[in-house]
């Protein structure tokens, strides 16, 4: 009889046990879940800014870095799902390159045009003057504000076309 009351006291420890580890997997796998959870709320903005600006790729980019660091089992996961690394595959990263460069071509193009506008109009006034010194001056002075508006933007869309490389560079994040 004790014998028998102990078999029943040991198999009931051992079903509490197997209940308790199965909770405790339980809650794991839920916390595993809710960061998964946590780091597509943290990257859903940084995805849809990264489609309109490519520079903001230079600010989650790191931060992503960081996360799959910090998270690699979550971010394993989400890799998986997304067929890519999560947050930021190669061809996104490569795709803000491109991006950026063809705003950069684009912004190009509507700057000279304005300024061609500007000196055309000021080149007018130059001729109907019959060539004032102050007309001059003015015409002079567009050129100079041209050249350096281009040059400003130019050195801007340098380092951030440096930096997206060398995104692409090291891989994805």
């Amino acid at each position: 009889m004790f014998l028998l009351g102990a078999l029943i006291v040991a198999g009931v420890l051992w079903w509490v046990g197997q209940q308790i580890v199965g909770e405790l997997q339980a809650a794991r796998n839920e916390a595993s879940r809710a960061r998964t959870l946590a780091l597509v709320e943290l990257f859903a903005p940084a995805l849809a800014a990264a489609q309109h600006d490519p520079r903001t790729l230079l600010v989650w980019y790191p931060l992503a870095t960081l996360v799959r660091q910090l998270f690699p089992e979550e971010c394993s996961a989400l890799d998986r799902l997304s067929g890519g690394p999560f947050p930021f595959t190669p061809d996104q990263v490569e795709s803000a390159h491109a991006r950026w460069t063809a705003d950069w071509l684009a912004w190009e193009r509507t700057h000279d045009a304005d300024y061609k506008m500007k000196a055309a109009a000021v080149e007018h006034e130059l001729a109907a003057s019959g060539g004032s010194p102050v007309i001059r001056a003015k015409l002079d002075a567009v050129e100079r504000e041209k050249l350096d508006l281009y040059q400003q933007h130019y050195s801007d869309y340098v380092r951030i076309a440096k930096a997206l490389h060398a995104l692409s560079a090291r891989g994805a994040a």
